[in-house]
């Protein structure tokens, strides 16, 4: 079955179930290495990185590498990618931050898995444009607005989701300078600074409590650990999760979705919850399609209707990310476990030292 395989999860996803959703997103791989949502469909920077992460873990590291590269090669000269892509066609000009600094998660991520030096030293000025770029958008109070439009203003707003994730892009990006014998004072003041203003203030991010993103992403992404983050867990589970089906999108709506589902269960997992975690990644193989490999990105309840009538490669990925933390088969697997600001890069420095 090869190295996908070894992802299974005895009694929820078999070794050839974990294969057969790896090839289900290696056949949404464009020539060029690009990895749209579906075939045909358009692109965004960071669920083209979740997707190659999915390939990473499942063992087809050529074609994570050719998707790390395609981002390398359609970066922007400030760093940045448009949102929305199709084909060669920009369909939306502006930049989402955190979707942006994704890139130095992804790599990182191969890193652990391939053990590739050479591939980090290949494809460090990707992250640290990138990373340059994104905190050049940190607000003065270190939330971080959410999108740079394509006249560079920078978004009056921030939001939890992508600031946590962002954090944890920060983190990865350190990592990668550390290893590589680069010291980024000025990334590790701007993840101090957006570390803070996650934990202590709340209110300085637009109030979407109303989806279950906002909810588990502290947590995934290291943001919040220990005691609060099982606090956190415990306070918004009646509101997301459904038993037997997986977790809603929106509190209001009775929706769940296979990449919130997955997501949660990385984020269960780095809590030490590694039994719900299970259980819901059992949950979630209702939205699994068998003869594809594929996951249906939602559904409906209590009518059990499948909507939208499609399956990304970003929610095969995410699952596969899913299946491989609370396995711990691969050396990317404790990426969201090990997650943590300061966590290894704690130097606490002033505006007035950053290089």
């Amino acid at each position: 079955m090869g190295r996908a395989g070894a992802l299974a999860v005895p009694g929820v996803l078999s070794a050839e179930e974990c294969t057969a959703t790896a090839q289900f997103v290696l056949r949404q791989q464009c020539a060029d290495g690009s990895i749209p949502w579906y075939d045909g469909s358009h692109l965004d920077p960071w669920d083209h990185v979740e997707a190659a992460m999915g390939l990473t873990a499942a063992g087809h590291w050529s074609a994570a590498w050719r998707a790390l590269e395609w981002s390398a090669a359609t970066q922007r000269k400030d760093g940045s990618w448009p949102m929305v892509r199709r084909g060669d066609r920009i369909e939306d000009a502006g930049a989402d931050t955190n979707q942006c600094a994704y890139f130095a998660v992804g790599l990182w991520h191969y890193y652990l898995v391939t053990g590739r030096t050479d591939g980090l030293a290949r494809l460090w000025p990707t992250v640290e444009a990138a990373i340059n770029f994104v905190i050049r958008a940190q607000h003065p109070g270190g939330e971080l607005g959410w999108a740079v439009g394509e006249n560079g203003g920078v978004a009056d707003f921030a939001l939890l989701t992508g600031s946590a994730s962002a954090l944890q892009s920060i983190e990865c990006a350190c990592h990668i300078a550390a290893t590589l014998g680069h010291d980024r004072p000025r990334w590790r003041w701007a993840g101090n600074r957006l570390a803070a203003a996650l934990r202590e203030r709340p209110e300085a991010f637009a109030d979407r409590s109303r989806f279950s993103m906002d909810w588990y992403y502290p947590v995934l992404a290291g943001a919040i650990r220990g005691a609060a983050a099982q606090a956190r867990i415990d306070d918004g589970w009646a509101d997301f999760v459904r038993d037997g089906h997986g977790t809603q999108c929106v509190r209001d709506q009775p929706w769940v979705t296979s990449a919130e589902s997955a997501e949660l269960v990385a984020a269960l997992d780095a809590a030490g919850e590694t039994d719900r975690a299970i259980a819901v990644l059992a949950d979630l193989q209702s939205l699994r399609d068998p003869d594809t490999g594929g996951y249906w990105t939602g559904r409906n309840l209590p009518d059990l209707v499948l909507w939208p009538q499609e399956q990304t490669s970003w929610a095969a990925a995410a699952v596969l990310l899913a299946a491989d933390a609370v396995t711990q088969t691969t050396g990317g697997s404790a990426l969201w476990r090990d997650a943590g600001w300061p966590g290894a890069v704690d130097e606490l420095v002033d505006s007035e030292g950053v290089g």
